[in-house]
């Protein structure tokens, strides 16, 4: 969910549960595009033209303040530093995307109180929004394809649901297929993803402190539960998402600063718990809410995202687990989100508190990070990925 500066402890005693919102914030209540300020750095116009670079993608928080400007491009050049490229227009509140398997089609969570999801196609390099739906729920923070291509998976944060989507030929957004409840008093989904072997449906809820493994059939679009006893996880945990490595997976928590490292079994579609690593410094003090994970191609390396210590934690991955290397600084407030670029020889970073997007070098045979001065600006900034 995003975030509206409130401090999160102050925030969860005010509605008297652990766990009842994401460390992003509170959703506002309004549901309109807001226009960008008039001194806003890059213009609001539609990005209809090509330009030399990597094409990318910023999600930010129409309806925060300071509003951000929804769905836009940027280039990144062969500095590596971002460059304006336009505003696309009718996605509000742009905070998560998927991408179609040929990476043709863009799909995007419109985070607002009655949900909607955004198909966007890019098949002639520019953005052209094709339609939205209702994703089912409210507040949806994070969105999956399935590897055929055909359905999209959404999570709803606020009411804790899980929605099925068909993808129509044109690539535009069909009928939901499915809807499924997570149990619990408050039950908050965070990520939806599919399983390394395609097999299973993993969702991470931050409110149960949970995670539930379902079965796909791809005939009808209907999930079923599949791990009866479903992985919990200790009360306050906040699980928040969950990255595959092969038959391992992390799962990130925003309420401990922890990953836990999970085995996973694909033919019983189910996870087992073992070593837990914080993500912190040891000296660190203060509230810290993290928030992205990732692993590096080659799979050597994890990366996962402070917010509050506004850093990002390198982990090296081995046969135990991961091992913790150390913090880089964001050179920004509350990173949000992170992606390494079709290289991995940069990580970007979107901060959202800060309004900016920082990028840090990243040495591939060494996963180190490092500092630079490169910055975009881009307020209430919820996500970013890359056309590559």
């Amino acid at each position: 969910m995003r975030d509206n500066a409130m401090p999160r402890r102050r925030f969860l005693t005010a509605v008297g549960a652990v766990g009842v919102a994401s460390a992003a914030g509170i959703a506002t209540t309004s549901t309109a595009c807001a226009a960008p300020p008039a001194a806003a750095p890059h213009p609001a116009t539609p990005a209809t033209h090509q330009q030399a670079g990597l094409m990318t993608l910023i999600g930010s928080y129409t309806s925060a303040n300071p509003p951000g400007r929804g769905l836009e491009v940027a280039i990144r050049n062969e500095a590596g530093v971002l460059e304006p490229s336009g505003v696309v227009d009718g996605v509000p509140d742009a905070s998560f995307f998927a991408w179609s398997p040929d990476h043709k089609f863009l799909y995007v969570t419109n985070e607002i109180p009655q949900g909607t999801i955004t198909a966007v196609d890019l098949s002639a390099h520019h953005p052209v929004v094709l339609n939205s739906q209702p994703s089912g729920g409210a507040g949806p923070t994070h969105i999956a394809m399935h590897p055929s291509g055909e359905f999209l998976f959404t999570a709803n944060y606020t009411d804790g649901t899980v929605a099925v989507h068909r993808r129509n030929a044109d690539g535009s957004i069909g009928e939901s297929t499915d809807l499924v409840q997570h149990p619990g008093s408050q039950p908050h989904a965070h990520q939806v993803l599919v399983d390394p072997t395609k097999r299973w449906v993993v969702a991470v809820d931050l409110g149960a402190d949970a995670v539930f493994v379902y079965a796909f059939d791809t005939a009808t679009g209907k999930l079923t539960q599949h791990q009866h006893q479903h992985l919990e996880l200790p009360a306050g945990t906040g699980p928040r998402h969950l990255a595959f490595n092969y038959t391992r997976a992390y799962l990130l928590a925003e309420l401990k600063s922890e990953i836990t490292v999970l085995d996973w079994d694909p033919e019983a579609g189910r996870f087992t718990p073992g070593q837990v690593v914080g993500t912190r410094e040891p000296d660190a003090s203060g509230e810290n809410f993290p928030a992205e994970i990732a692993i590096s191609r080659d799979a050597k390396f994890a990366y996962a995202s402070n917010r509050g210590d506004d850093n990002i934690a390198t982990f090296a991955v081995n046969e135990a687990g991961l091992t913790f290397q150390g913090t880089t600084p964001t050179g920004g407030s509350w990173p949000r989100h992170f992606a390494l670029d079709p290289e991995q020889t940069s990580l970007f970073v979107a901060n959202q508190r800060a309004g900016t997007i920082t990028r840090l070098a990243r040495d591939p045979g060494t996963g180190a990070l490092t500092p630079t001065q490169d910055s975009y600006a881009c307020p209430s900034v919820a996500a970013i990925t890359f056309h590559g």
